[in-house]
């Protein structure tokens, strides 16, 4: 169907203001679809941005950090891109209104990937009609109504698009091409629009029918039953305003029972398990750090230290990082040594740091490995003096040749040795500890040395955040698994996906997670922009589900009612906070969006009877710890406490994990109100706290005693 806009154009001088809900601008009235659910004229924002910008280290500091109030309460909207500082509020002619005001030109603002999202209501509403008075101030991209919102990857949009037509489409979940999300259009009309005119945009939605009307006049009708019920809002690509906006439904009701049913169902959940207990707090004064934190037992007593490290970056901003400040603490806030200058304003970061905590002599106290300096050093324990110490690699010619590094992607080297990103522990010799380092720089060059600070052999490809080791043929060395490669303990690669996936992977994780002994042992990795990636120990590509941008892993025992292990990632860049748990076979189990922004999604071993939780953040709203169903089984009590990063390990003793929670100036620890009371108690082999990483999958493995 086709609609003119010559009217528009011609009477565009003296463009009309908004109008509140009433008889619609160019047609006849129309008759709300039900009882009203929710309705806004934006009134309550007060003028200006709706949050606040981050600063140097932008976006990525939400990756692992939780910092969710970023300026005036939304509730109950939510935006949903959480990095992007997208929404404003205004007055035009007496009238409030929300404006989307970034353009397609902002380095965030990848419009194939991405889109701004304003939403509110729950992912039960379903039967809505949801309307709103809508003015582009582009052409550039789209702008209009979003529903049946599942994630800001998938759902339905009806929007007025590059100034000469309206779309009535599906934001689709996966799209073979690489990170694109795909848009099946369920119709398209013309319809010329200018951008001094405010448009009414309404969407009915009776079951799968589907009709969109704009200013009261039927322009689309459709059938699609890809997802039924969700949440709704505003989505624009380019800028635009809007206002009046409201939801109705033909079944209130239903909605109401469904919500109720799903409440009842958590507040079940949270009664059954134990609620965490305030265990230890102390403060951090002017020494705090966000997750830039190492544990490891400096003293030999058996209970782990705390090591806190400050960073500045020298080059952007964020890639490349040097410790400001160590400072050594017990658990109960006593301070054993601290190097550097302290200065909590350097306790945030957006990458890896690379020092560890590792007990490499056997002797049951443990040192700490740090890059300093371009030296890797050598920190006693009990007092930081240094032990041992070496400089650091020359940074690699191949760096300085332009034509070789084109396909590279590399960051700017400014200087001649390496300043280092990350240290993990390896056993490349058959040792039967791991004693042998591989230190990296941020994203292209590695290099091996054995405890002696002997090199061993290096390498260089895309390597992504942290590598991972594996004996995966039992002959007592490790393998080193690193980005989309495996190498061989003596430096052999044997196979790499460098030339066929685009993006670095952010983590990765192997092993047979099937629960059959038999079963085959694969790799696992979240490849940024790539999605979600599976091979064989051959190297071939089993799997690749394009989930958007997967961010981190976690392989644990989440779900009891299926075989094995399961796997979940979350996003962030582009389609951040979207959480899928997959199978040990790379299948898609279920799929959320519980908050919208990065999570490290650590394993907790909560309860001791099997089964893990996700550690979504400390938030007591939209935090807590979910199941393997995506519920949230353990909240944290409204208390005070600090909620910007978070750890998770046994620190009483009785294999279930206590939480650790800090921000830059405290320390809170929670433990369960509860014994355990079965006669064996889960207790999980984990990744081992000397590799630790903000980019590590976390890999949880069946132990129990």
């Amino acid at each position: 169907m086709r609609m003119l806009g010559l009217v528009l154009v011609l009477t565009a001088a003296c463009a009309n203001p908004p109008q509140p809900f009433g008889p619609a601008q160019g047609g006849a009235a129309m008759a709300p679809a039900g009882d009203e659910l929710f309705r806004d004229d934006f009134s309550k924002f007060p003028i200006g941005m709706l949050s606040a910008p981050l600063g140097q280290l932008g976006g990525a500091v939400q990756e692992y950090h939780w910092i969710e109030r970023r300026g005036i309460p939304l509730d109950p909207w939510e935006n949903s891109i959480c990095y992007l500082d997208a929404w404003s509020a205004g007055e035009e002619d007496g009238k409030s209104y929300v404006e989307m005001h970034l353009s397609a030109a902002n380095r965030y603002m990848e419009t194939s990937l991405l889109a701004p999202t304003f939403v509110t209501g729950d992912p039960e509403w379903r039967d809505c009609t949801v309307e709103a008075l809508v003015r582009p101030l582009s052409f550039d991209e789209t702008a209009g109504l979003v529903f049946r919102y599942k994630t800001n990857r998938h759902q339905y949009i009806f929007v007025l698009e590059k100034g000469k037509q309206a779309k009535l489409a599906v934001r689709g979940m996966i799209e073979k091409s690489f990170c694109r999300v795909a848009y099946r259009d369920l119709g398209v009309a013309d319809f010329a629009y200018d951008t001094r005119t405010w448009y009414r945009l309404r969407v009915e939605n009776e079951g799968p029918k589907i009709r969109a009307y704009v200013d009261g006049k039927l322009l689309i009708s459709a059938e699609d039953d890809e997802i039924l019920s969700g949440k709704v809002g505003l989505i624009a690509q380019c800028p635009a305003r809007f206002t009046d906006f409201r939801v109705t439904s033909t079944a209130k009701e239903e909605i109401a029972a469904r919500i109720k049913k799903r409440q009842d169902e958590e507040r079940s959940l949270q009664a059954e398990n134990p609620k965490p207990k305030l265990w230890k707090k102390f403060e951090t004064p002017n020494y705090g750090a966000g997750r830039n934190v190492r544990f490891g037992d400096l003293d030999g007593d058996g209970i782990p230290e705390m090591v806190f490290a400050q960073v500045v970056s020298k080059v952007d901003g964020g890639n490349f990082v040097e410790c400001s400040c160590l400072t050594a603490v017990t658990l109960d806030g006593k301070v054993l040594w601290q190097i550097g200058k302290p200065d909590n304003k350097h306790g945030l970061l957006t990458s890896d740091t690379p020092f560890q905590v590792h007990d490499l002599d056997g002797d049951g106290k443990c040192e700490v490995f740090l890059m300093k300096d371009f030296k890797l050093q050598v920190l006693d324990g009990m007092t930081g003096k240094v032990k041992q110490w070496m400089w650091m690699p020359p940074v690699p010619e191949l760096y300085k040749d332009k034509v070789k590094t084109a396909k590279l992607e590399l960051k700017e080297r400014p200087h001649e040795l390496n300043a280092g990103d990350s240290i993990a522990f390896f056993d490349l010799s058959g040792k039967g500890r791991r004693t042998d380092m591989v230190l990296k720089d941020r994203y292209r060059f590695f290099w091996t040395y054995d405890q002696n600070f002997k090199p061993l052999w290096e390498g260089y490809g895309r390597l992504g955040h942290f590598p991972y080791p594996c004996d995966t043929d039992g002959d007592g060395k490790d393998e080193v698994f690193i980005g989309y490669a495996r190498w061989t303990p003596d430096g052999k690669q044997l196979w790499t996906h460098d030339e066929i996936l685009n993006d670095h992977a952010d983590g990765v994780a192997v092993g047979n997670f099937s629960g059959d002994p038999k079963g085959e042992t694969r790799v696992y990795t979240v490849g940024s922009d790539e999605g979600f990636v599976m091979f064989d120990l051959k190297g071939t590509m089993l799997k690749h589900q394009r989930v958007g941008h997967t961010q981190n892993m976690t392989v644990a025992k989440l779900r009891s009612d299926l075989p094995g292990l399961q796997i979940a990632t979350i996003n962030f860049w582009k389609n951040p906070g979207i959480l899928t748990v997959f199978d040990a076979d790379g299948n898609i189990l279920t799929q959320g969006e519980p908050h919208h922004m990065g999570s490290l999604i650590l394993p907790v071993n909560w309860r001791g009877d099997g089964q893990e939780f996700l550690l979504l953040s400390g938030d007591v709203k939209q935090g807590g710890m979910l199941d393997g169903k995506l519920r949230r089984a353990v909240m944290f009590p409204d208390d005070g406490h600090p909620d910007l990063a978070a750890a998770v390990m046994d620190l009483t003793g009785d294999a279930r994990d206590e939480i650790i929670l800090w921000d830059k100036e405290r320390v809170w620890i929670y433990t369960q109100d509860r014994p355990y009371s079965g006669e064996k108690i889960y207790a999980p082999q984990r990744n081992p706290t000397y590799n630790e990483s903000n980019y590590r999958a976390q890999v949880s493995l069946p132990r129990w005693k």
